[in-house]
């Protein structure tokens, strides 16, 4: 499967992508992945040389419990971050928002991805940009909001209902005349621990949607919940969860720490293709 993106660069899937996390937030869940405006250009340039083929830009935190960034603000945040990018770098780079007016204003600006934590719920206008711009654009499994996600999630059968959700999404999609589509199963996006174990256990099934897959657990609350650790200490954690995902077929691994997460999916690589 081939995605094509801007100035003729395209995405082969058949590897997986490190995407690294660049948030131009005061308030995002890591501290680590805070970025200011004048170290922005040195952490890229770093994520580039330790093996990021994707850099993912968000201006709004959607941690648990995360008020809405105001429209303004969010594009104050995002778009010049984008530009400077890519200025900079020959980057795929993707824009972590549910606005549709972000999402414009930074294709606009060079960005090749839409990264909608809503998968189109949030902003109806959301997929007349993507058609536009015929964009690649990643939708993601969640319940709820930020806002109250994790208040009290539950489901009968956590990796049937996701999977008939991004089903319903994929077929919304399709029929709005877009097919560059990535899954995002959203881990700790309105679930609890054991959905989340259970979405990597059965992170294969989602192949079956037929589109390439997008898995997103660096530092997040379940290996907090598993070793009993804050934010700061949960890089092996996240590491584990790299090669179980590899190992059943994860096109792209959403990270905060590119150098030790993209070591961990060349060994698994090399073992999977020897």
């Amino acid at each position: 499967m081939e995605y094509y993106l801007n100035e003729n660069k395209k995405m082969v899937f058949d590897h997986t992508y490190i995407m690294g996390i660049v948030n131009v937030t005061p308030d995002s869940f890591f501290p680590g992945s805070r970025i200011s405006k004048d170290k922005l250009i040195d952490t890229v340039a770093k994520m580039i040389k330790d093996g990021a083929e994707i850099i993912d830009v968000g201006g709004e935190s959607t941690r648990p419990g995360a008020d809405e960034v105001p429209l303004e603000e969010e594009l104050n945040r995002v778009v010049p971050a984008i530009e400077i990018i890519k200025n900079k770098f020959d980057i795929i780079v993707s824009v972590d928002t549910y606005k549709s007016k972000v999402a414009y204003e930074s294709l606009k600006v060079g960005a090749d991805i839409i990264n909608d934590i809503s998968a189109f719920r949030f902003d109806e206008k959301m997929v007349d940009v993507a058609k536009k711009f015929d964009c690649p654009v990643i939708l993601m499994h969640m319940k709820g909001t930020p806002k109250n996600m994790q208040k009290n999630p539950f489901y009968e059968d956590p990796i049937s209902e996701i999977f008939e959700f991004l089903k319903e999404r994929i077929i919304f999609a399709q029929q709005n005349g877009i097919n560059k589509i990535i899954i995002d199963p959203g881990i700790g996006f309105g679930k609890r621990l054991i959905d989340n174990l259970l979405i990597i256990k059965h992170i294969k099934k989602f192949k079956e949607l037929g589109y390439p897959i997008l898995l997103g657990a660096s530092r997040k609350s379940m290996i907090g919940m598993i070793l009993d650790l804050p934010v700061e200490e949960r890089l092996e954690g996240t590491l584990a969860i790299t090669a179980v995902g590899v190992m059943n077929g994860v096109d792209i691994i959403r990270v905060h720490d590119v150098k030790e997460n993209y070591r961990v999916v060349k060994v698994v690589e090399s073992i999977l293709k020897s």
